[in-house]
């Protein structure tokens, strides 16, 4: 992906066509990326609402249920706190990043191992391979199409790994690490995350239960699993929730990454001079952080989170807004290398050799399938507090940036500016 952009970096000024598409695919990519760190935000604050309600007594204790309101003031803070950490030196992003890493993998480590040791009933091998909940409030009752939304989360879980392309400014041998750090994450998150979404599955019985708002964690699936597990050994739900808790500072450093990924990517985007007010975004300060942009991430991140007050419905949208945008801005690129540039494209120091083109089309076909999957309706019958706004959302997106670009944009940008030499 990075070198395929560099391809499209290169072309003449006067290739109008292929700049409109990279500016597209760059608004896709940064909108993206700004609803996924609100998405990652807004549902850490669920969670710790979750959290909350379960340490106080549980829903059917008297345990405190937040309203929206506190909830939207939860993600603010956790905004706050990112975009704080985000003003630090490279550093400190280093060391914060590394401690990530480390608990995210002690982490799943002990859920998947823990969970299901400590639950007093676990689900056979074969419920947790072939079952599919028919039995829904969504009214889905086709286990084909159960399939396809399930997909929705992993391909959620699978986004942003590019964060390693956009901390390539600041870091050494980009060529090749850059390459390397974002197969390793997918190839962590396939091994690690499959384990541990195993390991919580073969705790899994009653699914119905576990959805119904009437359960103590008010119809928070993940958090009653944990906390069911712990009170039907022994009595109370501490275990559940201190297990809670270690998945909320996983959510925190991920939306922590997230944040890092974004305002690097509006740094580079203002300073090729594509967005409004291109040169206070991409200033750097003394310990050479993009400031301003960071702060400007967090802000677009607290403003996206405004429909929750309104609808839960359109604000769950977000998740697959930030999924299929940031997934069309990938394809796009790939696109390029392998239709318009297979006999021209020099390849990097790292690369796929004879294997690129097959992978690169793979790659487009599959993001074409998503797009389309992730626009089908989530629940029926389709009403206005049911409706998938995605389509929607992404539609607006691309109709927006291309009007700006025939009214404006066409006139002045000249393409992204390139540190690389030749």
């Amino acid at each position: 992906m990075i070198a395929a952009i560099t391809y499209i970096a290169k072309l003449p000024s006067g290739t109008r066509g292929f700049l409109t598409i990279n500016t597209i695919l760059n608004w896709f990519n940064i909108v993206g990326q700004w609803a996924g760190t609100a998405s990652i935000d807004f549902s850490l604050a669920q969670l710790i609402q979750v959290i909350v309600l379960l340490s106080t007594g549980g829903n059917n204790g008297g345990g405190y249920l937040a309203s929206k309101y506190v909830v939207y003031a939860f993600h603010a803070v956790i905004l706050l706190s990112h975009a704080i950490i985000n003003s630090l030196s490279i550093t400190w992003l280093s060391f914060f990043g590394q401690f990530a890493a480390l608990w995210n993998m002690l982490g799943v480590f002990v859920l998947m191992i823990a969970i299901p040791v400590v639950a007093t009933e676990r689900a056979s091998a074969k419920f947790v391979f072939t079952h599919f909940n028919t039995d829904n409030s969504a009214r889905i009752h086709s286990n084909l199409y159960i399939f396809v939304l399930g997909l929705l989360m992993s391909q959620y879980t699978l986004s942003g790994y590019d964060a390693s392309a956009h901390m390539t400014e600041e870091t050494k041998n980009a060529d090749r690490n850059g390459p390397i750090g974002i197969i390793s994450a997918i190839g962590i998150s396939l091994i690690v995350g499959w384990g541990y979404i195993l390991g919580i599955t073969f705790a899994v019985k009653d699914i119905p239960y576990l959805l119904s708002p009437d359960n103590d964690a008010g119809g928070y699936a993940i958090a009653e699993v944990f906390y069911l597990a712990f009170k039907s050994r022994y009595g109370n739900g501490v275990g559940g929730i201190i297990c809670l808790w270690i998945v909320a500072i996983a959510i925190y450093f991920c939306g922590m990454g997230s944040m890092t990924s974004n305002s690097r990517m509006t740094y580079a985007f203002s300073r090729d001079g594509a967005m409004p007010f291109s040169s206070l975004w991409h200033k750097v300060n003394k310990l050479e952080v993009p400031i301003n942009a960071v702060w400007l991430s967090a802000f677009i991140s607290l403003c996206m989170a405004l429909p929750s007050l309104g609808s839960l419905v359109a604000f769950q949208a977000m998740a697959s807004v930030a999924t299929t945008a940031v997934y069309i801005a990938y394809a796009l690129p790939i696109l390029f290398r392998v239709m318009l540039a297979h006999k021209s494209f020099v390849p990097g120091p790292f690369n796929l050799g004879r294997y690129s083109v097959l992978v690169g089309w793979i790659a487009v076909l599959w993001v074409a399938t998503i797009t389309v999957l992730f626009s089908l309706p989530v629940s029926y019958p389709v009403t206005k507090d049911t409706l998938n706004y995605t389509p929607v959302a992404v539609g607006g997106l691309f109709t927006f940036v291309l009007l700006s670009w025939i009214v404006s944009a066409r006139h002045w940008f000249k393409g992204p500016i390139t540190n690389l030499g030749g």
